[in-house]
């Protein structure tokens, strides 16, 4: 990584401006709107055998001898709440949408399409409309200036939903699509259970899918089941330790590019996965924080084996402006490329 000084020193200008707090503006009917988000700017350079992203999401593209550096502002997002006592509602969007790594115009300006994150409303124990998945242990995901961290080996699905919670229990029906767009009978169904204590959080989720090969080219079919268990625990401090393991017949749902496609085996029966991530993260001081993190995943009968690890170091200018850098490596069955980044996040 022969220009990693150049790009430490270039980091080092990011600069952002003051935060300030959301914005909130009274409706009739005891309701308020609420906006909010954050801007982010990232200078990220890669380095190695694998095509340049502006995150890693289990993709597996050689391109050998890979030097490239760029600068983008795509995880920046938009959101509006609506509140109204038991009823909730929220909006969302970034601007991934035109997907990397080149942009809609990028050799003459940096513009990107919106895309819709998040839109759903919540009345008393129930939630309806799109966002993560059940399924999706938010809590397990570390601190990471990459995109969500390691993608290569998370479940990371955002889709519309009905879901019901009690307490720590979960149950949802979630859309059914496959990776090829076949129409499904029944929806996807999720049980969470999270068990929260003073000391963190651990949680056990269930996936049942019935899926079935309407075009009979060798798709998955049948009942497909899938498990994940996670946490988020104290240790010492501040400080904490994440987790997750992802086992069964996932398909779709963890490892995005990895594993997206629902690949089935002769029986129709989705190829077994068996995923993992460690993280822990050290505060510092009150204001400086590092996360080293670590993923990894394989499926069955496949040469599928890929990791990611990454440490960083994230400083609070002050409420709201935070600056950090890191390094890592993320490896595939083709090769593995380094990257430094660094970013800027001001957050409203």
């Amino acid at each position: 990584m022969n220009n990693i000084p150049a790009i430490f020193f270039l980091g080092s200008l990011i600069c952002a401006s003051s935060a300030q707090s959301a914005m909130v503006v009274d409706l009739p009917n005891d309701a308020k709107l609420s906006f909010g988000g954050y801007f982010k700017l990232d200078l990220r350079h890669v380095n190695g055998d694998l095509a340049y992203r502006d995150f890693w999401i289990s993709n597996n593209a050689f391109s050998q001898n890979t030097e490239e550096t760029r600068l983008n502002i795509r995880e920046s997002r938009f959101n509006i709440h609506y509140d109204q006592g038991n009823l909730k509602g929220t909006l969302e969007w970034d601007f991934y949408d035109d997907q990397q790594p080149e942009g809609a115009t990028e050799s003459v300006t940096g513009g990107h399409s919106l895309r819709l994150r998040h839109a759903f409303f919540k009345y008393d124990n129930w939630l309806l409309g799109q966002t993560w998945s059940t399924f999706m242990p938010l809590a397990s995901i570390p601190e990471a200036l990459d995109f969500g961290g390691p993608h290569v080996a998370q479940t990371f699905v955002r889709q519309s939903q009905i879901r019901f919670t009690q307490g720590g229990l979960e149950l949802a029906l979630e859309n059914p699509s496959t990776f090829s767009g076949e129409s499904q009978t029944v929806p996807d169904a999720v049980a969470r259970y999270t068990f929260k204590e003073s000391w963190g959080q651990i949680g056990l989720a269930t996936l049942i899918r019935n899926l079935e090969d309407t075009n009979e080219d060798g798709g998955a079919d049948g009942l497909q089941l899938g498990y994940n268990l996670h946490g988020k625990i104290t240790t010492m401090g501040k400080d904490d330790f994440r987790f997750s393991y992802n086992g069964g017949a996932q398909g779709r749902y963890t490892g995005p590019g990895a594993n997206i496609a629902d690949t089935a085996d002769s029986d129709g029966d989705i190829l077994e996965t068996q995923a993992y991530t460690v993280a822990y993260r050290h505060f510092w001081t009150d204001t400086l924080r590092s996360s080293l993190y670590y993923g990894h995943i394989d499926i069955d009968d496949t040469d599928v084996d890929r990791s990611h690890w990454a440490v960083n170091l994230l400083q609070d200018i002050r409420a709201g402006f935070t600056v950090g850098a890191e390094f890592g490596n993320y490896e595939t069955e083709s090769g593995d490329s380094d990257y430094l980044q660094f970013s800027a996040k001001y957050s409203l």
